[in-house]
Formats: C-alpha cells, sequence, structure tokens
C-alpha cells in the first residue's frame, strides 16, 4: 500500500514539474517566433552604412536584395532607391560602365513612372563619380542638373548637399570666390532647414579652400576640428568627401612645422563650427 501511495505522489509530483516548465517551453517558442525580418527600409540603410566603412561587397549584396523585393513587388520607390545605393558602389573602383548601366536603368524607370526625383539622383551621383575621377567640367556639368531637378522637386536635402559637393569642383578649377559662394549658401540652407549651424560636414569644404588658397594654418585648424567634431559627433564621412579632407591633412604636413601644428591643435579644442565660418568665410 506505501508503494502504491508513494508512486501516486511521485506521478502527481512529475505532472505539477511538467504543467509548471510548458509555459517556459511556450515562451522560447513565441519569442523564436517573433524574430522580425529586417525592412527594406533597414537594410537600404545598412547598404549606406556599410558602404561607408568600406564593405562594399556587403553593401551591394543588400542593395541587389532590395532590388529584386521591389521587383518583385513593382515597388518603384525600393527599385529606384537600390539602383541609386548601387551607383554610390560603383565609385569606389571608379567604375563608369557600371554606372553607365544603373544611370540607364534610373532614367528608365523615371520615364515609365513619371517621376524625376530619378533622374535628379542619376545626376548626383554621376556628379559624384566624375568629380572623384578628375572629370571637373563633366562633375560640374551634373550638378547643375542635379541642382536644377532638385529644386524643382522641392528635395532641399538634395539641393543643399550638391552645393557642398559643388564647392570642391570650383575649388579644384581655381574659381575660389565661386567656391566661397557655394559654402556659404551650404550654411545658410541648413540653417533654414535645421535651424542650426553647427554642422561640421560642411567644414571638409573650408578646408579644402583654404588649403587651395594656400591657408595652410587656417586649412589645418579647420582639418582639425573637423576631426574632432566626428569624433564626438560619431559621424563617418563618405569615402568622396573624405578624399580631399585626407589631402589637406597631409598637405599641410609638408608646409608647416611640427610645433605650428601642435599649436594649431592645443588651441583648437573649444574651437566652433561657427567661429570658423566667421574666421574664414567672406
Amino acid at each position: 500500500m506505501k508503494k502504491v501511495t508513494y508512486l501516486i505522489l511521485m506521478l502527481t509530483v512529475m505532472v505539477i514539474i511538467g504543467c509548471d516548465l510548458q509555459p517556459d517551453k511556450i515562451i522560447e517558442n513565441k519569442v523564436e517566433e517573433q524574430i522580425i525580418e529586417p525592412s527594406p527600409r533597414d537594410m537600404l540603410n545598412q547598404a549606406y552604412q556599410l558602404f561607408k566603412e568600406g564593405n562594399d561587397e556587403a553593401s551591394i549584396q543588400l542593395a541587389n536584395d532590395v532590388l529584386k523585393i521591389g521587383r518583385t513587388t513593382k515597388n518603384d520607390t525600393l527599385i529606384g532607391k537600390a539602383l541609386t545605393s548601387l551607383c554610390r558602389n560603383s565609385q569606389r573602383k571608379l567604375d563608369t560602365l557600371r554606372l553607365a548601366e544603373l544611370s540607364s536603368e534610373l532614367m528608365d524607370l523615371s520615364a515609365a513612372s513619371g517621376d524625376k526625383k530619378w533622374l535628379m539622383y542619376r545626376a548626383h551621383m554621376n556628379a559624384e563619380m566624375w568629380r572623384l575621377i578628375g572629370n571637373m567640367d563633366r562633375a560640374e556639368a551634373y550638378y547643375n542638373e542635379s541642382m536644377t531637378l532638385s529644386f524643382e522637386l522641392g528635395s532641399i536635402g538634395m539641393y543643399t548637399i550638391d552645393h557642398f559637393n559643388k564647392s570642391f569642383v570650383s575649388v579644384a578649377k581655381g574659381d575660389f570666390e565661386t567656391a566661397n559662394q557655394l559654402i556659404t549658401k551650404y550654411y545658410q540652407l541648413r540653417k533654414e532647414e535645421h535651424n542650426e549651424l553647427e554642422d561640421a560636414y560642411g567644414l571638409i569644404a573650408l578646408a579644402y579652400l583654404l588649403e587651395q588658397q594656400k591657408n595652410y594654418k587656417g586649412a589645418y585648424e579647420v582639418a582639425v576640428v573637423t576631426r574632432r567634431l566626428f569624433e564626438e559627433q560619431h559621424i563617418l564621412p563618405e569615402p568622396p568627401d573624405e578624399k580631399p579632407l585626407l589631402m589637406v591633412e597631409s598637405k599641410v604636413k609638408d608646409m608647416l612645422t611640427v610645433e605650428t601644428l601642435e599649436d594649431i591643435s592645443l588651441n583648437s579644442t573649444s574651437t566652433s563650427v561657427s567661429d570658423l565660418l566667421k574666421a574664414y568665410l567672406n
């Protein structure tokens, strides 16, 4: 009798333990089921981040995945943004043939959808490519096309950034007056759009302008502040934009003494964007 009672008791305990454990298993299964795949928008953002980090292979894969989704779902926005992302990747290797293919697809998309913004992105990406290659006349023509379209479409973000980008072309062509005007306009637009002037990114253009004007101390001061603010604000510049900043940093080290460089670095630890604009922009 005692043995039977003991067995019944053990079975009861096991059932209770089993019931207690079951909800945990259900919760675990539900957690696994709730894993959410990244959205196409998230994938494009990640592709852009990977591009800035120099991981083109992974960036291109994500953009192609989004392109496939866009074509499957007939989503023009996904198709256009994926093509634009791939245009950006073509810049790294200066692959003008691939850019031409992608540009043609953006033109076809614009014609089919009636949306001129894909022509704007095409113009912008071509301008960036030809600036990197060094064909400044061609780059300038594409920037002008992009700025005309962005203004017409009310795409203030693109209109603003192309003032910054086009200033590099003006500097490279020796047109310092126009470059100064473009950088000034860039900051005016930033203030109108975001009500602030403390944008470190535009300082790259200012550093390049000063270096080409042979104001090496000013160029180095701007470069030092730019790097400090990038670190503080966790900004990772795009490769085409960082290229002139690297050139400035290399040039000033050949033109200034170590003591001068150290003095400038020490004296610019609290310098702001506004300080530099007041000092160096007409």
